[in-house]
């Protein structure tokens, strides 16, 4: 849009002066074809004054106003048609009276803002057509009745023509309007809809961080002390870290490669692999109880395509979940993923250490909640009968 405008702003000048050739251009044809008229109808009407010096003068003001006509169109039109009405008041000879016409219609061509008020308008325009046929009639010596006739046609006509131009140029104008402000709301749009996946980016990868720590954290302590008393289990407990930490490091890579500024403002765009869904669940369950934790996990209803957002949060919410139960638990951990018709519901739960009875729920709770409510669905987190339980109601309609 800035460039746009600074590419206006150059051409400025080079329509200004095209516009002032156009006036003059318009203003001398006009003047030539009056004086035309009137020196080609020399004599030709009883008692017709011939042209002289002071017919070339009134038809010069009558017609070379024109050249401001953009910027004071109702004076030019009172001066033109002034000019004309004394030019029929002193009998020379009669012809359409083209300065004020064409200025009529270059004053109803112009927008309301510039040309005045209505009223001054009506007015002026009025007041001369009156004046242009009285003067007429006193050419004439009686009343005007075909010069009344002939000038509210002449002057009506090019009054509506140049009304209707101007409206329809109002109208053009008023559409590109639009179409430059959907433009702005639609570029509007992108860059939220930019900042939202941005911030879904780096939720995931707080999400994926945070559970590879704490998987690497148990995994790390179960290996010093197992070191002596089990190497087997100590290295497989190595192994595990190794491969968190290359899985981790990888998504993380993604994640942080998506968020760049330098491949957007270089229009490049950054590929990412989508993220993990439920079909992941299986080997996070493996995981944790390679870190010790009991995991069972059962499905009800028959499973069905998910939409990525809903299948991406399902997956976010059972990870955070399984976190929660690794750290705050007693060493188990059940999951149940139920496929309804109209929505899928998890439930997780798990008993609670005795040091940890009394805790809060904490930052991953408000997070998955967080999550859920993004889709349109609930979660709720609860503590009875000594056990941790947590149900997330997501529905399939609210992505």
């Amino acid at each position: 849009m800035a460039s746009h405008a600074a590419a206006q702003r150059e051409r400025a000048p080079t329509w200004r002066r095209r516009e002032i050739l156009v006036d003059l251009a318009v203003a001398a044809v006009v003047f030539a074809l009056s004086v035309a008229i009137l020196g080609g109808r020399r004599g030709g009407g009883e008692g017709a004054r011939d042209l002289d010096a002071l017919g070339v003068a009134l038809a010069a003001l009558s017609s070379l106003p024109l050249v401001a006509r953009r910027r004071a169109p109702l004076l030019v039109f009172a001066i033109t048609a002034a000019a004309s009405a004394v030019l029929n008041a002193l009998d020379y000879p009669p012809g359409p009276p083209l300065g004020p016409t064409i200025a009529l219609y270059f004053l109803a061509l112009t927008p309301e803002r510039t040309r005045g008020p209505k009223w001054l308008t009506g007015a002026a325009v009025g007041g001369l057509f009156v004046v242009h046929a009285a003067a007429t009639g006193i050419a004439d010596d009686r009343f005007p009745t075909v010069a009344l006739l002939f000038g509210a046609l002449v002057w009506g006509g090019a009054w509506v023509v140049g009304d209707r131009i101007r409206e329809r140029r109002a109208r053009v104008a008023e559409l590109e309007e639009r179409a430059r402000r959907a433009e702005r709301e639609a570029e509007r749009d992108r860059r939220l809809a930019a900042a939202e996946e941005r911030t879904r980016i780096a939720r995931d990868l707080h999400d994926s961080a945070g559970h590879a720590i704490n998987v690497i954290l148990v995994q790390a302590g179960a290996a010093r002390l197992l070191s002596r008393e089990d190497p087997a289990a100590s290295q497989a407990a190595l192994e595990t870290i190794e491969e968190v930490a290359r899985e981790t490091i990888g998504e993380i890579d993604q994640l942080v490669r998506a968020l760049r500024e330098d491949d957007v403002a270089a229009g490049r765009s950054a590929v990412v692999e989508p993220p993990l869904g439920l079909a992941a669940l299986e080997g996070l369950a493996d995981r944790h109880r390679s870190a010790g934790l009991d995991v069972s996990v059962k499905v009800h209803g028959s499973r069905r395509p998910l939409p990525p957002a809903l299948d991406r949060t399902a997956f976010r919410i059972l990870q955070e979940a399984l976190t929660n139960a690794a750290r705050h638990g007693d060493g188990s951990a059940e999951v149940d993923i139920t496929f309804g018709r109209a929505s899928l519901d998890l439930e997780v739960s798990n008993p609670i250490a005795a040091a940890r009875a009394r805790g809060g729920a904490g930052h991953g709770v408000v997070g998955m909640r967080e999550r859920a409510a993004l889709l349109g669905g609930t979660l709720e987190a609860r503590r009875t009968n000594g056990r941790f339980r947590l149900h997330a109601h997501l529905p399939y309609g609210g992505v």
